[in-house]
């Protein structure tokens, strides 16, 4: 699992958020565009493709993309 990979999957979970506003250091919740359905979006994402699931409290606990990416790779 490579960073660059992960960003450009999570940014694609996304409409309307510049591209270059993803990068490791993101308060991803802060962000305009972000909602339920948005986190849905990423835990779906993140099963499909790096078979791992994401509880809702494991995702709570990320508060950037670094965080959320370090929490799936520890799951690996």
């Amino acid at each position: 699992m490579e960073m660059n990979e992960f960003i450009k999957n999570f940014a694609n979970q996304f409409d309307d958020t510049d591209a270059n506003e993803f990068i490791p250091e993101t308060l991803f919740r802060e962000l305009e565009e972000w909602s339920s359905l948005n986190a849905l979006a990423v835990m779906n994402m993140i099963a499909k493709k790096y078979a791992t699931k994401l509880t809702p409290e494991e995702m709570k606990t990320a508060q950037t993309i670094q965080e959320l990416f370090d929490l799936v790779a520890s799951k690996k």
